[in-house]
């Protein structure tokens, strides 16, 4: 496999490690091992690899080491901004800016609203933070199991999520109808470092699709956001969900790590996301800026 960015010949050669350092590593919101750190996707019948935070979380961190461990093709998405590895993929985070005034005041924005009020004005809206770290894998899937299971997310991502929030705070907003009836449940992760309320997932009831019950989750979570004094709420990837385009007001660009052999089933499909999300060039590139 060919490595770019003037990385030295032996980055990818697993490093040695103590023995009390064999059950994992930590990082910031992030731990792993061998044994946890990949996950296996799916393009086609074409299998590669993820991390453990891929769906749910944003801003992953990686290190020589991960990447040294990790199965291939591998490919991490949203890496922090700030940082120094990846490179740009073909999509963006969609940022409101909640604590503007005009986010609230533009015209088009305030009708559409004004509209979604109106359908949900005889629902109880229920917000409530709770720290991470008593938040277990069995209660995220209690309340997002449908939602798990119409994307395909795995459950080792459901523990990634879960392993991420250790040492942060999670907003849960839900709403439910008269009958009983629980119509959604939004989880945000509140990011005060990088002054946002980060959206990881809503599960809906399809019986209330007319209502636009996702679209809402989205708008509550905004509403909580500014009320309590951050400037942004994350919608996260915006390139497959128009109907982000509401709240967007801002684009933030994603990077990625993408690391294959060239010839690999994975590279070989011009329809995979080495391609789709990727410029090819930039496989195996692992810092952001090429070293000499």
């Amino acid at each position: 496999m060919r490595t770019d960015a003037g990385l030295p010949s032996d980055f990818f050669e697993p490093a040695e490690c103590a023995p009390d350092e064999q059950a994992g590593r930590a990082l910031p919101y992030q731990s792993w091992t061998a044994e946890n750190l990949c996950v296996e996707s799916y393009h086609e019948e074409i299998k590669y690899y993820t991390s453990r935070w891929d769906a749910l979380c944003p801003y992953i961190d990686v290190t020589p080491d991960m990447l040294a461990r990790a199965r291939k093709p591998f490919i991490v998405y949203a890496l922090p901004p700030d940082g120094n590895f990846g490179v740009p993929i073909n999509d963006n985070y969609g940022l409101a800016k909640v604590a503007a005034e005009d986010f609230w005041t533009d015209p088009w924005r305030a009708r559409k609203f004004r509209e979604l009020d109106k359908l949900f004005k005889h629902f109880e809206v229920s917000e409530r933070v709770v720290p991470g770290q008593d938040i277990t894998v069995e209660y995220i899937l209690e309340i997002g199991a449908e939602h798990f299971d119409a994307y395909d997310i795995h459950a080792m991502e459901v523990d990634g999520f879960v392993d991420y929030i250790r040492k942060l705070d999670v907003l849960i907003i839900q709403v439910h109808a008269a009958n009983g009836d629980l119509i959604l449940t939004d989880v945000s992760m509140l990011l005060p470092e990088r002054d946002q309320v980060y959206g990881s997932f809503c599960q809906w009831n399809t019986d209330y699709k007319k209502h636009s019950p996702g679209i809402y989750g989205c708008v509550l979570a905004a509403r909580w956001a500014a009320r309590n004094g951050y400037q942004f709420y994350n919608l996260g990837p915006v390139g497959d969900y128009g109907y982000k385009s509401l709240l967007v007001t801002d684009l933030e660009p994603i990077y990625g790590i993408a690391m294959t052999d060239s010839d690999h089933p994975l590279a070989l499909d011009p329809s995979s996301p080495l391609h789709t999300d990727f410029n090819p060039a930039q496989w195996n590139q692992i810092f952001r800026t090429a070293t000499v």
